[in-house]
């Protein structure tokens, strides 16, 4: 199996040669190549009954690794699903052109954010229109760089409950029932000129370097909006695929050699048909690194009823305006072990072998500080096993 490990490995000194990568670039490059192995310290486990040896090394826990992070994201999964309604939900896509690309590439944390800022304020200003709601709307905010070849494309998913808070604090749906948004057309057009306006501020005062592009007016801008999620179980479903996904996935590797690699990928205008692409290992990793974010950079983003500052008193009040008991409320949460088996048919903790309970007897230390790292979350109450090593 091949790896984007293999791909850093071979690779990395020929883009070093060639351009200087900026120093948080090169910090993901190294940890994504030292994921897993024996450079990053791990655990030694052995199972009670059995006596099966496992030894696990620790994970890098990069966001852009794509061998890091299921767990995590299961975690995160079910943490947003206490904030689900039980209304229609529209998956909305904002889509810039590629014209503006090198704009992009030059100015990543700044372009980004207005990225994220106009999208949200086209999609609120809309929400308070009498014409289509008339209240105060919610949206969870998703950014992702890339394309199924790994080209650069910068575009927001946004997760949107179809209706609206209402000052009253009433829950008013959208359109026939929730089963309609917002015109594409009319979002298109006021997301293009809300964007250009102010891209151009921000080149006249400054805070971004590079031109405008011409013709950013000749054809419209991207705006999709998807048909409505059927419930919130498929929201669920589309946070587990989309908000932590990484540029490319190692089962999508399928070569690599001293000079090339080869990927599949799916293309959209031909029904989703797999396609397999070789190019240039450098060119292939050149493209990667244009998909590390900023450091420290948050791509996750909620809004209005969703925001992190409102949506405990927000949500509360719409599932009583709808005449819905929050379960989740009362309910105690899960394991994490149980969460894990239930979404990935993993048990941590318990062994593959025979079923017995896997303990750990050794701590490994990472090569970098030539120190123990702390062990991972504890597997599982061992206090009722006794370790016999």
């Amino acid at each position: 199996m091949h790896e984007l490990a293999d791909v850093i490995g071979h690779f990395l000194p020929s883009i070093q040669s060639s351009q200087k990568l900026p120093a948080h670039k090169l910090r993901a490059l190294d940890a994504l190549l030292k994921c897993r192995t024996p450079y990053m310290g791990g655990h030694v486990e052995v199972c009670g009954d059995c006596g099966q040896v496992r030894v696990a090394h620790n994970s890098c826990r990069n966001r852009h690794c794509p061998k890091c992070g299921a767990i995590d994201k299961e975690k995160r999964v079910v943490a947003r699903e206490a904030d689900l309604l039980e209304v229609k939900y529209f998956h909305v896509v904002f889509t810039v052109p590629d014209k503006l690309n090198k704009l992009f590439l030059v100015n990543q944390q700044q372009m980004y954010n207005l990225l994220f800022s106009v999208a949200w304020d086209v999609l609120s200003d809309f929400g308070k229109d009498k014409k289509w709601i008339g209240g105060r709307i919610g949206a969870t905010a998703i950014l992702h760089t890339w394309g199924q070849k790994l080209n650069y494309h910068p575009h927001l998913h946004m997760i949107v409950p179809a209706g609206a808070l209402m000052g009253n604090g009433a829950w008013k749906h959208s359109r026939k029932r929730g089963k309609y948004l917002f015109k594409v057309d009319m979002l298109s057009n006021a997301f293009r000129g809300k964007f250009v306006a102010r891209a151009r501020g921000l080149l006249a005062a400054r805070e971004i370097m590079g031109t405008m592009p011409t013709g950013l007016y000749e054809k419209p801008w991207v705006v999709y909006a998807k048909q409505p999620f059927g419930g919130p179980k498929q929201v669920v479903g589309y946070l587990g695929r989309y908000t932590h996904r990484t540029a490319i996935s190692n089962d999508r590797i399928l070569n690599v050699t001293q000079e090339k690699v080869t990927f599949c990928w799916r293309d959209y205008a031909n029904k989703y048909a797999r396609q397999v692409t070789t190019m240039e290992g450098h060119d292939f990793l050149d493209l990667f690194c244009q998909h590390i974010l900023p450091p420290g950079y948050t791509r996750i983003r909620h809004y209005g009823f969703l925001s992190s500052a409102s949506k405990r008193i927000s949500l509360a009040t719409i599932r009583k305006s709808l005449g819905i008991k929050h379960i989740g409320a009362d309910t105690p949460p899960k394991p994490w072990q149980q969460t894990v088996f239930e979404r990935m048919g993993i048990q941590p903790g318990i062994c593959k072998c025979c079923g017995g309970a896997m303990l750990i007897v050794e701590v490994i230390p990472d090569q970098l500080h030539k120190q123990t790292r702390a062990p991972p979350e504890k597997l599982l109450d061992q206090t009722a096993y006794k370790s016999t090593f």
